[in-house]
């Protein structure tokens, strides 16, 4: 059986994965949606998360936050202060001091 690149084109995007991500201040929630990755400044350097990522709580520092929305890399960055991550089932929470979306 042979298909079609068009073919498989539509059904990488059928099924590419998403979560859900949140960022939040304490005044506001800046951002709410399905995304294919975020990319956080912890203490220790940056690290990513995809779908399907394991627990994790971890500690933010001031920085770049990169939000991956589609694979095919449309992105947005936030300049965060200080905060946290929480990462359960496809749902990924920051938590920061202030934030402020960084135009492109």
């Amino acid at each position: 059986m042979t298909y079609s690149a068009s073919r498989i084109r539509n059904h990488e995007k059928e099924t590419w994965k998403i979560m859900n991500l949140e960022i939040l201040t304490p005044e506001k929630k800046l951002y709410s949606g399905n995304v294919y990755g975020v990319q956080l400044p912890g203490t220790t350097g940056l690290f990513e998360v995809l779908e399907k990522h394991a627990p994790l709580v971890s500690a933010l520092k001031a920085g770049r936050l990169k939000v991956i929305k589609d694979r095919n890399n449309q992105v947005s960055y936030f300049e965060i202060q200080g905060g946290f991550v929480e990462v359960l089932n496809n749902n990924v929470t920051v938590l920061v001091e202030g934030a402020s979306l960084v135009e492109a």
